[in-house]
């Protein structure tokens, strides 16, 4: 089946700042007495910043609250532009697929404000998408398929004729729960463990995208 829209994680597809928001919670969760390491942060990947924040401050015993969110994000503001990675791959290749007539969709499970902010950040223009879906557009964040479904529906598209593109696995699992196939970047999972989580086609970054659509949903790999 003809693939008709590319919807697009953020982090770790697009750019990089899991770094960046990593540091703005350690920071933020001080404030509240939790001293909390880098790794701590890493299980809870791809699913907002309310189980991003949330769930660290959980496993150190402390009740979150909305404020804890709140000021992560006020730091992360005063950081970002000097510290997001930016992916050399991902205009290039964002321009090469619209050019080629496909519907791109931003599906991040993150906030809106972290979206904008992100983009700003790396100089990727938003009129490259169709839509632009943050995690303030469901109520149930990945693993759930809601933004992917929600991100088909804005494009104008069945879930059948739309691929997905992400880097963590609860991502993965939503693109899967939403029945679609997915393209899974190695900048947050290793092969083996996308390959083994039900990836359909794997690569480096986000420049070997228009190699996994070229299969048009076939899977290449065992």
């Amino acid at each position: 089946m003809t693939i008709k829209a590319v919807l697009f994680d953020m982090d770790g597809v697009l750019v990089d700042s899991e770094r960046v928001i990593t540091e703005a919670g350690r920071r933020a969760l001080r404030e509240w007495g939790i001293e909390a390491a880098a790794e701590d942060f890493h299980e809870f990947t791809g699913m907002g910043e309310d189980r991003f924040i949330g769930g660290v401050a959980e496993k150190h015993g402390v009740p979150y609250v909305l404020d804890m969110k709140r000021r992560t994000y006020e730091i992360y503001l005063e950081i970002v532009d000097d510290n997001i990675t930016r992916y050399p791959a991902a205009v290039p290749t964002l321009e090469m697929l619209r050019d080629a007539g496909l519907r791109l969709v931003l599906a991040s499970a993150a906030d809106r404000v972290k979206v904008d902010a992100n983009l700003r950040a790396a100089g990727i223009d938003p009129t490259l998408f169709c839509t632009i879906l943050s995690g303030d557009d469901v109520v149930n964040k990945k693993p759930a398929p809601d933004i992917y479904l929600l991100a088909a529906s804005k494009a104008g598209c069945q879930p059948e004729v739309c691929v997905v593109v992400e880097d963590a696995l609860s991502g993965l699992q939503a693109a899967q729960a939403a029945g679609m196939r997915c393209i899974c970047v190695t900048t947050a999972f290793s092969e083996d463990v996308l390959r083994a989580n039900g990836a359909d086609y794997i690569c480096p970054d986000i420049g070997g995208v228009p190699d996994g659509l070229a299969v048009n949903g076939k899977r290449t790999q065992p």
